[in-house]
């Protein structure tokens, strides 16, 4: 891989970026998946689950929708006034109700072809080009905090309107987020810990959860998995991984090598399930002689396993294999796996995307016991929708006790559970 083509920016300490290892080698072979289904399935024969438990998808999907249309705020956006403060972010952003808007407009839009003319839908398209294009250009986060969810979630959203305003709009936000993320062209050369990810913006440390987004867009703007800038993103989804075969990192080698992931490799290395066992977030406070490592966690095994079949790894590679070996041996709808609730509706939505892409009909975790993990996602994502439609987390972290947030992720989740069945070819 190429040296840096530029110097890397003067109001970034660079101490923080810290050489790590050569990069991973690229995979000998880029599986070229097809594009993921738009909309849900019409009829409960196109998915792998009963008819009963198609319907009570599609139901819960429509009381979630209603629900969000109620909760529509005056300018077309959703939580319109909230302000949102990103891990490690110095002050809060104004911007974090276009995201939010853009994962809405995604729900409305999977949902039925009809919907996407929708006046809701039209307000909500409406409110994001105000809050994000000024001035002919396309800015996400004037403040910088959160400006890669922001492109990501718009672009999330506006892809399956299949208009041509909505595809020059998911143009731009694609060209934005390629432009934003940690390569050679920001001074960071492939053997450092940043190289490769997307943070959330102003010049901080990527993490996987912002560049599983990134490459959540691209791949449904239509970015091929052999485009450099995920073949780049590969590199650092690679070295979130606690797989020494892969990942040479200091905390990795003393770690457990279970394939599972970690919030970043960067700044020497950050989990948040670290911090929730006492830990640490950078594994600094495990018992006096302990050597440093870092604890995998669910969400972002769930968001790295995904990240890996985007990227065009195939299901034999050994980090996909990993990482989903991991990912059944904690199985589980009741919590994230490390984290509790924290973050449970998130990893929910990351799960059912990942197990969509995986082209997986049933799972097999390690006891033997065989499950339809679409209808098992069904019966308890079902199980936790309350009376009004509306969806809402007890653990307050990361916004998911909002209910316009938590009702976006799971009818998203939903969404996926009973979209067509992909076919993989590899």
């Amino acid at each position: 891989m190429a040296p840096p083509s530029a110097a890397l920016d003067s109001g970034i300490d660079a101490a923080k970026v810290t050489v790590v290892s050569p990069a991973p080698p690229p995979p000998a072979k880029v599986v070229i998946r097809p594009p993921s289904p738009v909309l849900i399935a019409r009829r409960a024969a196109e998915v792998p689950v009963s008819a009963a438990h198609f319907e009570r998808a599609r139901a819960a999907i429509d009381r979630g929708l209603a629900w969000l249309r109620s909760s529509q705020g005056p300018n077309g956006g959703w939580l319109e006034e909230t302000q949102a403060k990103a891990t490690d972010q110095v002050r809060a952003s104004a911007a974090a109700p276009l995201a939010i808007t853009g994962l809405v407009l995604r729900a409305f839009s999977q949902r039925d072809a009809a919907l996407r003319v929708d006046p809701a839908v039209t307000r909500g398209i409406e409110f994001v080009r105000r809050g994000a294009w000024r001035d002919g250009r396309f800015d996400p986060d004037p403040t910088g905090s959160l400006g890669n969810y922001v492109a990501a979630s718009i672009a999330l959203g506006l892809v399956p309107l299949g208009t041509q305003q909505s595809g020059e709009m998911v143009r731009e936000c694609v060209a934005w987020l390629k432009a934003n993320q940690w390569t050679q062209a920001k001074g960071v050369s492939p053997d450092q810990d940043w190289y490769g990810g997307a943070g959330y913006g102003n010049g901080r440390r990527p993490d996987l959860s912002n560049t599983q987004v990134f490459l959540d867009a691209l791949n449904e703007a239509g970015v091929s998995a052999t485009d450099p800038s995920v073949q780049k993103a590969l590199v650092f989804v690679s070295r979130c991984q606690n797989l020494t075969q892969f990942n040479a990192s200091e905390w990795c080698r003393n770690g457990r090598a279970d394939g599972g992931m970690v919030y970043t490799p960067a700044n020497g290395g950050e989990s948040m399930a670290s911090a929730a066992a006492g830990e640490g977030r950078a594994g600094e406070q495990r018992p006096a002689g302990a050597p440093r490592s870092l604890r995998s966690y669910g969400s972002m095994t769930y968001a790295g396993f995904k990240s890996l079949l985007y990227a065009g790894l195939d299901q034999d590679d050994p980090r996909v294999r990993s990482a989903l070996e991991w990912l059944l041996r904690h199985w589980t709808f009741a919590e994230n796996p490390g984290m509790g609730q924290e973050g449970r509706y998130y990893y929910l939505h990351a799960m059912s995307r990942a197990l969509l892409a995986s082209g997986r009909a049933m799972i097999v975790t390690p006891d033997g016991v065989e499950h339809n993990w679409r209808e098992e996602l069904i019966d308890a994502i079902g199980a936790l929708q309350s009376e009004d439609g509306s969806f809402r987390n007890s653990a307050e972290r990361w916004m998911e006790s909002r209910p316009e947030l938590a009702t976006a992720y799971l009818v998203l989740a939903l969404e996926e559970a009973i979209k067509p069945v992909l076919q993989v070819e590899e």
